[in-house]
């Protein structure tokens, strides 16, 4: 039995096997949608912001 699994950007059912080159997206769109709304900041990994050395006035580089 294969494994079925949702896009997570339309929904539609995926099977999960190694012959899908989109994976877990169901086809290049999805993907590509995806990738634009993280490098829009749309989506974040949670955690505490980091601070850049650089930035920071009282760091010594």
């Amino acid at each position: 039995m294969v494994l079925k699994v949702n896009c997570p950007q339309c929904g539609r059912k995926v099977e999960w096997i190694d012959d899908n080159k989109w994976k877990p997206f169901c086809c290049e769109r999805c993907k590509l949608i995806d990738l634009g709304e993280w490098a829009a900041g749309n989506h974040r990994i949670p955690g505490e912001p980091v601070i850049d050395p650089e930035d920071d006035p009282n760091s010594f580089h």
